[in-house]
């Protein structure tokens, strides 16, 4: 079954937007969509409210607390209605790998989303959409990212290499739990675990070790959210020339004095930000077709997601 992910109607480029207009966006459209199945909705419209419609707002009362107004008659409020139906569809997401919300709405912005205040001024930093802040409260494991932010090639790869981690996640021990599951999963992540959070690798690696003391679905819910965070963290330039150089080293005993200096100066070009990852990588998958490892051949750091996306040719 293809990858569920969740998305903004209008970044899909259906019309429900208050204009009448939408925010389709090409990479989402053109190509993440040969990967997965994107679940559109709207919780504008899902409330009822028509196309077009009156603009909304964000307005934070003295107290402090976030409610969802009309512009131009705040006496009408939305919030509740917007908080039923998002607690009544997020019980229908439980095969959701991701979701694309729309930057800067009301509802479905995830950052600085215009905050008003009763004097029409905005509140400094915004807030998250209503919808979006509920939906990352229920699920705090999905992963969640803007349209706009997927220009960024950084955030972009990360967030798509999230929902095929989840997939397969879900596909490898959700449908299978038990403990050589979770042993085998964690075996083929350790390399991408060190390249996004050397601490995770650590405290994740003796959790798994120490899998016989725990109730399955409990370890089930914990090691997901721990798992899910330490992938989110963004895999930095030095800890991923560590992990190069780490399969670097599995060549040793099989690479001549020339190939070897070959491959530490495409790792070192790459660790000066010369190269982008795809030449050191390049050059280790030739050698390892040459060279079989079986711990490396299983490993998800060197193939996380189809090469067409092209996702590393950025980073």
């Amino acid at each position: 079954m293809a990858i569920q992910v969740g998305i903004s109607a209008c970044v899909l480029g259906e019309r429900v937007r208050f204009d009448g207009g939408h925010k389709q966006n090409r990479f989402v459209v053109d190509e993440l969509s040969n990967y997965v199945t994107f679940k559109p909705v709207c919780p504008e419209v899902g409330i009822g409210m028509t196309v077009p419609r009156p603009v909304i707002r964000l307005l934070q009362l003295p107290s402090g607390e976030e409610r969802l107004v009309e512009t131009k008659r705040q006496d009408i409020d939305h919030t509740d209605k917007m908080n039923a139906f998002t607690d009544k569809i997020v019980g229908q997401f439980d095969e959701l790998c991701g979701y694309v919300v729309c930057a800067k709405s009301p509802t479905c912005g995830m950052e600085r989303v215009k905050l008003h205040i009763a004097n029409n001024n905005t509140v400094p930093g915004g807030t998250v959409g209503v919808y979006t802040k509920r939906l990352m409260a229920k699920m705090p494991w999905l992963p969640v990212e803007e349209d706009g932010r997927l220009n960024d090639p950084v955030l972009r790869e990360n967030f798509v290499f999230r929902i095929f981690t989840l997939n397969d996640f879900y596909k490898s021990v959700r449908d299978n739990l038990s403990a050589k599951a979770f042993v085998e999963f964690h075996s083929r992540y350790k390399l991408v675990l060190m390249a996004h959070s050397p601490s995770a690798y650590k405290s994740l690696g003796q959790m798994v070790a120490n899998i016989k003391d725990w109730d399955l679905d409990d370890f089930y819910y914990e090691y997901r959210q721990l798992f899910m965070d330490a992938v989110k963290e963004r895999a930095s330039r030095k800890n991923k020339t560590n992990v190069l150089m780490h399969l670097q080293g599995y060549f040793k005993r099989s690479l001549t004095k020339e190939q070897k200096a070959e491959l530490a100066e495409l790792i070192d070009s790459y660790r000066s930000g010369n190269q982008p990852i795809l030449a050191p990588m390049a050059l280790i998958k030739h050698y390892l077709r040459e060279y079989p490892d079986p711990y490396l051949q299983i490993q998800t750091f060197i193939d996380p997601y189809p090469e067409e996306l092209k996702l590393r040719y950025g980073l």
